[in-house]
């Protein structure tokens, strides 16, 4: 059985339809709420790592203390703007999702399809309606 793991912000809509995404496959992952139970250093810098991005790709500006911190000058290091994730949680991106296949930030949601080991199950439109997966489980508008 392979394990998918998604740090997830249910007040977040494209986190919310990547975890219906991952369930539409008929997977139940371990669901990580990173603002209640934040990763550890080593955590964040291995999925990082595993995500083969720099930090600052990690980093969400929206509705975060990005501007006020300054986060935007190139003075901060990776480790001090790890720092600055681990002291305010909502600064890391989401929804990050690990598989055995990769780790990825999954924005938008339908990149976690790339991740999943069992294909979709069923018919699948996020949110706000936009159609992703047809009756079949096949993606919608991607060229194969």
């Amino acid at each position: 059985m392979s394990t998918v793991t998604i740090y997830h912000n249910p007040a977040c809509g494209t986190s919310r339809n990547t975890l219906a995404l991952i369930r539409n496959a008929g997977i139940e992952p371990t669901v990580i709420h990173y603002l209640e139970t934040p990763p550890s250093r080593e955590e964040l810098v291995a999925l990082i790592a595993a995500m083969g991005v720099g930090v600052r790709a990690v980093l969400r500006q929206s509705g975060t203390p990005y501007e006020s911190l300054g986060l935007d000058d190139a003075k901060w290091t990776d480790d001090q703007l790890i720092d600055f994730m681990l002291e305010h949680p909502i600064l890391i991106n989401r929804p990050i999702v690990v598989t055995e296949r990769a780790t990825r930030l999954c924005r938008p949601s339908e990149l976690v399809l790339d991740l999943l080991p069992q294909p979709q199950q069923g018919a699948f439109s996020k949110e706000d309606g936009e159609p992703v997966i047809d009756a079949q489980g096949q993606r919608i508008g991607r060229p194969d």
